[in-house]
């Protein structure tokens, strides 16, 4: 069954070529297909194009559908061509001519406009989730090994005292700056493309305004041009805030293989998270945070994947865009498992509390003494010379007592204050907001 088929068929290699994978992924979209024409009817009926009798049944079908997608017993049969099809069968299977009426208003492209807005706002909420339980694992351990000493690297040349409470805790604060992309890229998607049609609007007196308020969404998508051209824009947009959470694991994680080698011996792995060599008995390799830092950097790579697809066309509906969908999707299961992977690992993760007594790290307290002379009165230039001959004459002793009293310093890293940014990027999601309309839709 194909909504746009009257006389003509297309051959089956056509209809798989265009069709693609399309079947397969549309079933993430389905509870998302159901909700929008539960709004959609909603709105039809208060218009006069559906009988309140009619929206009775229609709502009360849909609900039954919905549960079906909740139990994962949705499927969209063979040689029906997708989401939108399948659900409509299911109706006039049930309720005849009644079911043939909820598109009247709306064209597919609306349709799955509205579909992939509300799927991507459910996964952001997710991902959201998902990464506020990292920030928090990271935020944990940061306290728990603020006064433990960690070389710090430029060039990857032994530099200045760190510690893990500042290598946790930076990290943690990364992923406060990535959840502010994710927030604005919510922002446009969390807007209305209903009613825009094909783009280019219809006939009919819908109400966009008060599907607007039904879905739960922040505003609506005025121009049903621009409706029409956000497609791409939104996944691009969204893919850009989850290619910046990505960025941050896949340095956690590099750093994280780095630090648990022989030749750095700062931290200890979980076991369960390594493997061994088919030929070396000894070997503990760091596959699982290398498999994320891979999986992350492909994510990296989303934006210019979703841009190439979408950017030398007009304005208007084209089959490109439906190419998206098959990078754009699987997308969020990915970061949700690499951001699943990190938590675990940072949370069992061993850290070495006795690196800096090693003398190869002597070095990176010629700062501070270079410090300390400046304090009692010696010019800097002066200072720095100092002990630069001391340690070129290989008569540098270190103090590995040091006492950092700045914000963001090893010894004030500012946990609270990160969690005060974090809580109030939260906020401003408003994802109570879409709860609200979802369960009042569903009547829950």
């Amino acid at each position: 069954m194909k909504l746009w088929e009257k006389n003509v068929q297309m051959t089956d290699e056509i209809e798989k070529f265009t069709v693609g994978h399309d079947r397969e992924l549309d079933l993430f979209l389905a509870p998302f297909d159901i909700l929008g024409s539960m709004a959609h009817i909603t709105m039809l009926e208060e218009i006069g194009l559906l009988k309140s009798s009619e929206l009775t049944v229609l709502l009360q079908e849909l609900k039954e559908i919905y549960k079906k997608c909740e139990l994962k017993e949705f499927v969209i049969e063979e040689g029906i061509e997708d989401v939108h099809s399948q659900v409509e069968l299911m109706l006039t299977r049930k309720l005849g001519d009644i079911g043939k009426k909820i598109h009247s208003g709306r064209s597919r492209n609306d349709q799955v406009l509205v579909d992939l807005k509300l799927y991507t706002r459910s996964e952001i909420r997710t991902i959201v989730e998902d990464t506020k339980r990292l920030f928090d694992t990271l935020q944990k351990q940061s306290r728990k090994y603020q006064d433990v000493l960690l070389p710090g690297y430029t060039h990857l040349q032994v530099a200045m005292p760190s510690s893990f409470g500042l290598w946790f805790g930076a990290y943690a604060e990364g992923l406060v700056d990535d959840l502010r992309m994710l927030e604005a890229a919510y922002r446009t998607c969390n807007r209305n493309p209903l009613g825009s049609a094909a783009g280019y609007g219809s006939s009919f007196p819908l109400k966009r305004a008060r599907t607007t308020e039904l879905l739960g969404f922040d505003g609506m998508n005025y121009n049903v041009v621009y409706a029409q051209m956000g497609r791409g824009k939104m996944e691009r947009t969204v893919a850009f805030a989850i290619a910046g959470i990505a960025g941050t694991i896949s340095k956690l994680a590099f750093d994280a293989c780095l630090y648990n080698s022989q030749n750095f011996n700062f931290i200890k792995l979980p076991g369960e998270c390594t493997t061994g060599s088919s030929i070396m008995p000894h070997k503990k390799n760091p596959d699982v945070f290398e498999l994320t830092r891979a999986k992350c950097n492909k994510l990296q790579a989303l934006p210019q994947t979703i841009m190439m697809i979408a950017n030398n066309l007009p304005s208007g509906y084209f089959r490109d865009l439906q190419l998206i969908k098959e990078v754009f999707i699987p997308a969020f299961e990915e970061l949700k498992d690499c951001l699943l992977m990190a938590t675990y690992i940072m949370d069992k993760i061993k850290v070495r509390k006795d690196i800096v007594e090693d003398s190869r790290y002597d070095l990176m307290f010629s700062v501070e003494e270079v410090n300390r002379l400046v304090l009692e009165g010696v010019p800097f230039r002066d200072a720095y010379k100092k002990v630069g001959l001391e340690i070129e004459a290989g008569h540098f002793t270190p103090n590995r007592e040091i006492e950092h009293t700045h914000e963001g310093s090893t010894g004030k890293p500012c946990q609270d204050e990160v969690d005060v940014l974090m809580d109030d990027i939260l906020q401003k999601f408003h994802f109570e907001q879409v709860e609200r309309a979802e369960k009042t839709l569903l009547g829950r």
